[in-house]
């Protein structure tokens, strides 16, 4: 008992703060859906662990471990995905920030030398 009171406790408490705000976060609503959802199957979960056996079971998986594992493997996958195109768009918002810097920078130097 003990120990789903702790496991309750930390699943809200990541959940909550994994849905509070960032800056220039565009997609937070989904976002805090999805928490929603992850939040309530953890705790029924972790509060009735046979529940999970069932729906394994009603899919056609032999455990609720075994069920819980794939899932967690399939959001593993997706926050990578995810994280991997919002580098891409970092990385080319940096180049794109880079490169008007230098010709900004070029054209100060220009506009230097035909003063003198």
């Amino acid at each position: 008992m003990l120990i789903q009171i702790v496991l309750v406790v930390g699943v809200l408490l990541v959940g909550l703060y994994l849905a509070r705000p960032a800056a220039g976060d565009s997609h937070l609503a989904m976002r805090r859906l999805f928490m929603l959802g992850f939040v309530l199957v953890a705790v029924v979960s972790i509060l009735f662990p046979q529940w999970l056996t069932w729906l394994a079971n009603l899919i056609g998986v032999g455990r609720g471990t075994d069920l819980l594992l794939y899932a967690l493997v399939l959001a593993f996958l997706v926050t990578v995905a995810s994280a991997y195109r919002r580098n891409v768009v970092l990385n080319r918002k940096l180049t794109q920030l880079a490169r008007e810097i230098t010709l900004a920078r070029a054209e100060a130097e220009d506009a230097t030398r035909d003063v003198k």
